[in-house]
């Protein structure tokens, strides 16, 4: 399908902990593209089985009888230390397994087609936006290159960097790593950045199945300025959920004096039952959380109330009305100047969350029509569009000014941080600041950077080390060594050091320290677990001529019936001969072709072979 001005079209995806969801730019509007199975949402989630791996409603749909196998909420893993409390709490309530890596790293372990595989979290995120370019390409039908990918306001460097590295996995050409609440205001305000109106403050609450995110923008004649942005990377629904899982397996125990912690099925399925009582406690209650045959073939059922859930929960809430002030206070902005509050993420449909916001803003708008799921990647799709050179003038003219969340800055003596660039500084940017010698002749310098905002580093979160030598030997206190934080467009950050006598320098890219060898050997991997799609591919297409060929001696069939039959399968051996580099979607075709032959040799017959038999043996039945 041809885009504008011929180029190929640029996508934009919302890359989340429960759900993702991918659009474009098409036809003079933002397009959000559906899946395989026809829903504009698919499960971030990744199985491994016996036969092979699976992504989205396939993966989600095994949940239950493979949980151990089965990986979601991957985006709590992304750019995190092993031995981070909150990846350790986090093992608690998960199925699958994880292990520390190569510096601290997670690593995901799972049984792979009989065999033990480890991946970085990264891979995994590569499998589901793998999923999501395919989805593009197959609705587009062209190659899909370049791609905005979106992440929580409150991510630190080393998980947006381990974010693009997931892209690059995945064979995307990451133009930009967008924040989500930016990208749900852009799609708020597309169709009013050619007004001649007042400027409009508008408020963010973006609270997905992981993350928390609070965002003040400025939206004026096509320029949206984000004042500031505080949140939480560790508070979502998923901490809903395990609040009622953690209530029932209480409840549990004390009923029947049995303990289902450290039963990965039992705790699954559980888990299932709590987010779909979640779900209804949004529209009425009481909720039923009901699982049969829980553990040793006992039957468990609960009635949860929303006052019941409410208490199991409220000190989230409390959460999130702290960082809704915290924003404010760093805008020096008064809650009676927002305009509009803008609901984003599926957990902001929780009646509580709307009568907290609706409490806090009196009287002030809470944008609810915008589908709270899609919104995200609707905004990343015009920012995709807007980097590709596509959409008329007007759009050309958006400009973003971003800022970064959390302060930054260096290690000093007595174990104490000094910012060099305070939170919520507008980027991209560049800051400087001089440091000196603490010892006399003292040539060599080592620098810790810390991203946080306590005093103390050992609160704040250390993002790298990195050592300037060459320095010219003087008595304490007489080198300059300038320091330089560079923060690019997507969040990005270089610390340089440079002794301005000597001219010695050293740099350093926070990154998550995955090179680029690593990124092309698990690129690698991934055209690997195509070639073997590809394998199957080609294996179900044989087996379906097979299949063909021994319904074409069903003594019901006419002569003429046989031979139809007979040919279309011959044909389609043959043609897998000839053609042992076609490519999947060549396979699928030719596959599909045979199955059309099929369905009208069987509409044209009236006994014979039931069309319903056709229909099961073209899914592989």
């Amino acid at each position: 399908m041809a885009s504008e001005g011929n180029k190929a079209p640029a996508i934009g995806i919302d890359l989340g902990t429960t759900y993702s969801c991918v659009a474009v730019w098409q036809n003079n509007r933002v397009e959000i593209i559906p899946n395989d199975q026809g829903n504009s949402i698919t499960p971030s989630c990744v199985a491994f089985t016996e036969y092979g791996r699976l992504v989205g409603d396939a993966a989600k749909n095994q949940t239950d009888m493979n949980p151990i196998n089965t990986v979601f909420a991957i985006k709590r893993l992304i750019g995190r230390r092993f031995s981070d409390t909150s990846v350790q709490n986090d093992i608690k309530h998960w199925p699958f397994k994880v292990v520390s890596g190569p510096m601290d790293k997670p690593k995901i372990v799972v049984n792979y087609q009989g065999a033990e595989k480890k991946f970085y979290a990264e891979e995994i995120s590569s499998m589901v936006l793998m999923k999501m370019k395919e989805t593009a390409e197959t609705y587009l039908n062209c190659t899909v290159k370049n791609a905005v990918i979106t992440v929580p306001a409150y991510f630190n460097n080393s998980q947006r960097q381990a974010t693009k590295n997931a892209g690059a996995i995945a064979g995307l050409n990451v133009m930009r790593i967008m924040d989500e609440p930016t990208a749900a205001a852009i799609a708020y305000g597309l169709d009013k950045i050619t007004e001649e109106a007042d400027e409009i403050n508008v408020l963010v609450f973006d609270l997905g199945g992981d993350t928390f995110d609070v965002s003040l923008l400025t939206i004026r004649h096509g320029k949206f300025e984000v004042r500031a942005t505080a949140g939480d990377t560790h508070l979502g629904g998923d901490d809903f959920d395990d609040r009622l899982v953690d209530h029932c397996v209480r409840e549990f125990k004390k009923k029947y004096n049995k303990d289902i912690n450290g039963n990965a099925k039992s705790l699954r399925r559980l888990r299932t039952a709590c987010k779909r009582a979640k779900r209804t406690l949004s529209f009425c209650t009481p909720a039923i959380i009901e699982v049969d045959c829980l553990y040793d073939g006992i039957d468990f059922t609960t009635h949860i109330c929303q006052d019941r859930f409410e208490e199991l929960t409220l000190d989230l809430f409390t959460r999130f009305t702290d960082l809704i002030e915290n924003c404010l206070n760093d805008a020096k902005f008064d809650k009676r100047m927002v305009d509009v509050v803008v609901l984003v993420g599926g957990s902001t449909r929780i009646p509580k969350i709307q009568q907290l916001l609706q409490d806090l803003f009196v009287g002030k708008e809470i944008c609810k029509e915008i589908n709270p799921k899609e919104v995200v990647a609707y905004g990343a799709a015009i920012q995709a569009m807007n980097f590709n050179g596509q959409g008329d003038k007007e759009l050309q003219n958006i400009v973003l000014v971003d800022v970064t969340p959390l302060s930054l800055g260096v290690r000093m003596q007595g174990e104490r941080m000094t910012v060099v660039v305070p939170r919520n500084t507008p980027i991209p940017t560049e800051k400087h600041y001089v440091l000196t010698t603490t010892i006399d002749d003292q040539t060599t310098m080592a620098l810790h950077i810390y991203e946080g905002e306590s005093a103390e580093i050992k609160y704040n979160y250390l993002l790298g080390c990195f050592g300037l030598y060459g320095i010219d030997a003087a008595p304490k206190g007489i080198p300059q060594i300038d320091i330089c934080f560079h923060i690019d467009a997507n969040g990005i950050i270089t610390v340089s050091a440079e002794d301005k006598s000597s001219g010695s320098m050293n740099r350093i890219v926070i990154g998550s320290h995955i090179t680029p060898k690593e990124i092309q050997s698990m690129g690698g991997e991934a055209v690997c677990y195509k070639a073997d799609q590809k394998r199957k591919a080609r294996v179900s297409l044989e087996d379906y001529a097979c299949k063909v060929k021994a319904m074409a001696k069903d003594p019901g069939l006419s002569a003429s019936e046989k031979k139809s039959m007979e040919v279309a399968a011959q044909n389609a051996i043959e043609w897998l001969d000839r053609n042992p580099q076609a490519t999947i979607d060549e396979i699928s075709e030719r596959q599909g072709g045979l199955e059309t032959t099929m369905r009208r040799l069987m509409k044209l017959k009236r006994g014979g072979i039931p069309y319903d038999q056709v229909l099961l043996l073209s899914r592989g039945t």
